[in-house]
């Protein structure tokens, strides 16, 4: 598959910027590198990312993430690789990566229980890793970008 485009953060620098303080900021927050991670590849596999997911998989050995967590993730609601913390965070991931699909999106129920595990900047971080990784990934498998040769590896 052949990319549509160049990547608009490459044709509008601003942009490319902007994600930068963005990412800067999530790793400001106080969440485990492995955290940011996993939540990284479960966004990017629940919209189809393959750059998004290849470009993750490399930092997979730089964190430290065991490989039975990368396996796991699909399932990771029923593993028992994942602390109850983690799994709070996938659980967000999934809830906000996929709004439209329930009436309360992120309920009330799964709130707490992101936030019986993170402190408040900790919290802020996680959505706005989130949110990020749902930005790139839309992006990127708008403008079909290339999984073997990304953007941001030239």
């Amino acid at each position: 598959m052949s990319n549509r485009m160049k990547n608009p953060a490459t044709v509008i620098p601003q942009a490319y910027k902007g994600i930068g303080n963005l990412l800067a900021a999530v790793a400001d927050g106080g969440l485990p590198e492995t955290t940011t991670e996993l939540i990284a590849m479960r966004v990017s596999s629940l919209n189809g990312c393959a750059a998004c997911l290849q470009g993750h998989a490399v930092r997979v050995e730089e964190v430290g993430l065991p490989i039975e967590k990368i396996v796991g993730l699909a399932a990771f609601r029923e593993s028992p690789f994942f602390s109850e913390a983690e799994k709070a965070a996938l659980a967000l991931a999934d809830a906000v990566t996929r709004l439209a699909d329930s009436e309360e999106a992120v309920s009330d129920e799964l709130w707490r229980e992101v936030t019986k595990h993170y402190d408040e900047k900790q919290t802020a971080a996680l959505i706005l890793c989130i949110a990020t990784h749902n930005l790139f990934n839309r992006v990127n498998v708008t403008v079909r970008e290339d999984a073997e040769h990304p953007f941001w590896t030239n």
